[in-house]
């Protein structure tokens, strides 16, 4: 049979294209491909599994506009299932008074996304979290917890119910786009359809070079490695408590978060992974790490935070330093109170010029659509990617 759309990926991107495709056009015939066993197996998987607020992104930008509505349509679709969340808010604490500048900084550009941001004097920000070292703090209310793998497995269901189709546990190795028609070879099977919307994530940018798109950026992997405060430390952490971002430094910082199965996790990290699935230290795929150390856009990225970033390895295999950065937001915290947590790995879309793509970005072919970049938030956002590009990009 011919499916009138394909979609490569059964993460949370991918499943939120599909269920806002079927809300259009509850009739279409709709085939989702994965290469794992099932759904949300990487990136969906392994997050800190926040509902983000949008308080960092660029206003105006699709970052900042989808994630402050996918925030709301995450609780929503969360209470219309059943399904476990937690809106508990999270703080932005600054440390020293040199972060107090960028700490206002963040607060403007939360209001300009149309937040809710409250500003919290030191005293306030004990009654909250007794054990953070803080002088001032924003309180974001909106943000909080929930579990995405579970999300994604009611997606599943909800989309199967409405006629959708997945086969998982197969590869995508061949696409064929035509003027009327995209066949998808997979490992042991073909399939064809009139359109193909690629989700894949990781391996995103693979999937449109097959698909014969130049998108000018490849996908770097960043691995983001926590920690786990033991159970009788739990105490320390109530909510959300995030650093004020390293302005030196494209990625958040360590923060602590009071996870649904009642954890605290504690990152994560970030640094390069040797492999696209690089979930572990030890995990090298030649291929993966010789595609990034060729590129002449890693090289210039990588000149440019240098000094951060080897601060970064370093604290990789240094629990004692990495310990020493998580102090700065809990001093009483200790070396022995935590413990390996999991890891994941973030697709981030890199130029050639060595520009971190800093939106969500979407690439157009004949008969295909390309989400070229879709790191955090993405996960909070994925309900609303999944309508931006029905309505946007994606007219059958």
């Amino acid at each position: 049979m011919t499916y009138d759309v394909i979609i490569i990926g059964a993460g949370l991107v991918g499943l939120g294209v599909a269920s806002a495709l079927q809300e259009s056009q509850p009739e279409l015939k709709l085939l989702v491909i994965d290469k794992e066993s099932g759904p949300a197996v990487h990136q969906s998987g392994h997050n800190s599994n926040v509902v983000h607020s949008g308080i960092y992104y660029t206003p105006g930008s699709l970052k900042a506009r989808l994630a402050k509505q996918g925030n709301i349509t995450t609780y929503a679709f969360c209470q219309q299932h059943n399904l476990y969340y937690d809106r508990c808010g999270k703080v932005i604490v600054a440390t020293n008074e040199k972060e107090l500048k960028a700490l206002e900084n963040i607060y403007q550009r939360g209001i300009e996304n149309g937040l809710e941001v409250i500003k919290m004097t030191e005293a306030e920000l004990k009654v909250r979290e007794p054990y953070v070292n803080g002088i001032a703090a924003l309180l974001v209310p909106d943000a909080g917890i929930v579990n995405y793998p579970e999300i994604a497995a009611k997606h599943v269901e909800i989309i199967q119910s409405r006629g959708g189709e997945f086969v998982f546990g197969q590869a995508v190795t061949a696409i064929n786009e035509t003027d009327d028609t995209v066949t998808v070879t997979t490992s042991n099977n073909q399939f064809t359809g009139k359109w193909l919307i690629n989700c894949a994530g990781l391996f995103s940018d693979r999937i449109a070079k097959m698909a014969g798109y130049d998108t000018g950026m490849k996908i770097v992997p960043f691995r983001g490695e926590y920690f786990m405060l033991n159970a009788n430390k739990n105490y320390l952490v109530n909510h959300l408590i995030y650093p004020v971002p390293n302005p030196d430094f494209p990625f958040l910082g360590v923060h602590f978060t009071r996870m649904y199965n009642g954890h605290r996790d504690v990152g994560p990290n970030a640094v390069l992974a040797f492999k696209r699935e690089g979930y572990k230290k030890s995990d090298i795929n030649l291929k993966d790490l010789a595609e990034v150390l060729t590129y002449k856009g890693f090289w210039k990225i990588a000149g440019n935070y240098l000094g951060e970033g080897m601060a970064e390895l370093r604290r990789s295999y240094s629990r004692k330093l990495f310990t020493a950065n998580a102090q700065k937001l809990i001093p009483d915290l200790r070396e022995a109170d935590i413990h390996p947590g999991p890891a994941g790995v973030r697709a981030q879309a890199l130029t050639r010029e060595g520009k971190l793509v800093d939106d969500f970005h979407f690439v157009k072919g004949k008969r295909s659509l390309h989400v070229c970049n879709a790191p955090s938030p993405a996960a909070t956002a994925s309900i609303e990617i999944g309508r931006e590009i029905v309505k946007e990009h994606f007219s059958l």
